[in-house]
């Protein structure tokens, strides 16, 4: 039986969350760039351009690796309202500003040396590492640098399991680690004054907490406290499949309709696979629920789940949720199984709302029953549109006879990319303001 939310919402912000978050993201980084920048000019420049230009890109490196942390480190507080795919997305064209401050770092402060020395800038370098302390670990932190980066290119990363890009991502922990050293052994501008000393200390300090908080501390205590259970799972289809989960007090893990966990199941054969599946119903502090479609061996393997395994989760994860509303109705649209998130925020959201469920045919409707209960017990328009891909059954005209009045509704979105791309373009050609356009992207690796 399906259980109707009751809660009444808090007030809409007159502020955006996500606007608050972003503006403090964005302070953040521009007030260090400025004390970077003053810490520098106070250390005094040297005679050689190129050294000059050298050291200012290998700060400004410095700063975006630790920016890089924070973007990563997955603390509440930002992803509830930016969401990980966009930290993601960030954290990934932030890397490649990244690599290229490095790579600038490096060849302008080898042609600088090179230029003063009289050197050819191959056997510069190699004498930079030989005789300097440090620059030999920083030769190694940007080569980790640079394979990260190759494997992280698209056309590099759609070939690579996530398994094995992760593995070979957390090498950038060593390189932060060994551009740290660097720092404390040949940065000037690090041992200029006191005050610079401190500075570089607290900025790595509070990007090194902060990922050893979001992502080993919090999901450790959160664990060791709800002790989670698998509880049942329920078949929905032949390739769909629902698992619900138990555990201590539930009611207080701060978990919302439209987020989702990084599920771990530890079984001897599936405990190092973790996979991001979104709630499939509002959380209502006694049980959680997920439903996924088979889509591969880690997906196949929920079927064959024991009652009682236990349950590793880290999350929840997501701005996908009712605190971003900015009008008093809405339109839900679900593409597939995508509708696990929008089932769920159905059942949290007040006010009027439009329900769209776009399947390739109607047995595809996933959790179908529980939307048209859950849709009639909230007064909640439900439109199953179902048939091929063509011709586009969500383009901008088949919307507005579905919901006239659109523009003035928010507007959450989630299914496959093509379908969420096409109608994204439909709410464009429409003109619904870009605020009232709620959608997440499920992605790990951005």
């Amino acid at each position: 039986m399906t259980t109707v939310q009751t809660t009444v919402p808090p007030p809409t912000a007159a502020v955006r969350p996500k606007v608050v978050a972003r503006a403090g993201l964005y302070g953040v980084l521009a007030l260090n760039v400025v004390v970077v920048t003053v810490f520098f000019i106070q250390a005094g420049f040297a005679s050689n351009a190129l050294i000059v230009l050298g050291r200012l890109a290998g700060l400004y490196g410095a700063l975006l690796m630790a920016f890089q942390l924070l973007l990563v480190a997955r603390l509440p507080w930002f992803d509830r309202r930016i969401g990980m795919d966009r930290l993601t997305s960030w954290h990934r064209w932030v890397g490649f500003g990244l690599l290229f401050t490095l790579l600038g770092h490096a060849v302008f402060i080898t042609f600088g040396y090179a230029q003063s020395s009289s050197m050819d800038p191959v056997n510069q370098l190699v004498d930079l590492g030989q005789t300097v302390e440090g620059v030999f670990r920083a030769i190694v932190a940007l080569g980790l640098i640079l394979v990260i980066g190759g494997v992280s290119a698209r056309f590099a990363r759609r070939r690579l399991a996530y398994e094995t890009w992760h593995f070979i991502h957390l090498y950038t922990y060593v390189a932060v680690v060994l551009a740290f050293t660097h720092q404390v052994a040949a940065g000037t501008t690090f041992t200029s004054s006191s005050a610079a000393t401190t500075y570089w200390y607290v900025l790595w300090g509070v990007a090194l907490g902060a990922v050893l908080l979001g992502r080993v501390v919090l999901p450790l205590w959160r664990n060791t406290r709800h002790q989670l259970r698998v509880s049942a799972v329920v078949p929905e289809s032949d390739d769909v499949v629902s698992v619900y989960i138990t555990g201590r007090d539930l009611d207080r893990l701060p978990a919302r309709a439209g987020q989702f966990f990084l599920w771990r199941f530890l079984t001897k054969d599936r405990w190092w696979q973790a996979n991001p599946f979104s709630l499939s119903a509002a959380p209502d502090g006694r049980s959680l629920r997920l439903t996924a479609k088979t889509a591969g061996d880690g997906t196949a393997a929920l079927r064959h789940l024991k009652v009682g395994t236990r349950v590793f989760a880290e999350g929840p994860y997501g701005a996908f949720t009712a605190m971003h509303r900015t009008r008093p109705e809405a339109v839900l649209i679900a593409g597939g199984v995508g509708v696990t998130p929008i089932r769920a925020l159905l059942e949290e959201l007040h006010g009027h709302a439009v329900v769209i469920y776009r399947v390739g045919s109607d047995r595809d409707a996933v959790l179908y029953e529980e939307l048209r209960e859950l849709a009639h017990a909230k007064g909640a328009e439900l439109h199953l549109v179902s048939g091929p891909v063509s011709p586009d059954k969500l383009a901008p005209h088949e919307l507005t006879r579905l919901v006239p009045d659109i523009d003035d509704r928010d507007v959450f979105l989630c299914g496959p990319p093509p379908m969420m791309n096409a109608v994204l373009g439909s709410l464009r050609e429409l003109g619904v303001p870009k605020p009232q356009i709620h959608f997440e992207r499920f992605s790990l690796a951005g």
